[in-house]
């Protein structure tokens, strides 16, 4: 199984992307700028092909299994990203809920700073969330994430 996170455009500050799970759209996505040199925290994932695996320690894995209670069995995370640690697909709406993740929503718009925003972060994680879990589970999922 693979998501595809293809970028289709660039704010000021942030990264627009569609994701495709196996050829079918699912959601849209949403980084930080894509830079040649990283900024802890402010760099969008380098174009490449990741294995998604399962986290489940860490405070944000505690807030997710306290939110999505009937849902969630741990953080999906892209792993062996060059330079980058603890990258997850989670929710959130703009550039400052990223720190380097790959936010999820249904849909996008442009901020008065030239900047995207996602709207129905937490019904497109949801949806993916379950779409992916059993496999990632199983280790049977990768990302494949291109810049256009």
């Amino acid at each position: 199984m693979t998501i595809v996170v293809k970028r289709i455009r660039q704010g000021k500050e942030s990264t627009l992307s569609e994701c495709y799970l196996d050829g079918r759209f699912i959601c849209y996505g949403l980084e930080d700028l894509v830079r040649e040199v990283k900024i802890k925290g402010s760099t969008a994932i380098p174009a490449g092909r990741y294995k998604l695996r399962l986290n489940i320690y860490g405070g944000m894995n505690a807030r997710y299994k306290r939110q999505f209670t009937n849902l969630h069995r741990g953080m999906i995370e892209i792993s062996n990203i060059p330079d980058f640690s603890y990258v997850y697909i989670h929710i959130g709406n703009n550039i400052g809920d990223t720190s380097g993740c790959l936010l999820v929503g249904d849909r996008y718009k442009m901020d008065n700073d030239g900047d995207y925003i996602l709207e129905k972060s937490a019904k497109a994680y949801k949806r993916l969330y379950g779409l992916l879990m059993d496999a990632v589970a199983k280790g049977e999922v990768w990302m494949e994430i291109g810049n256009p």
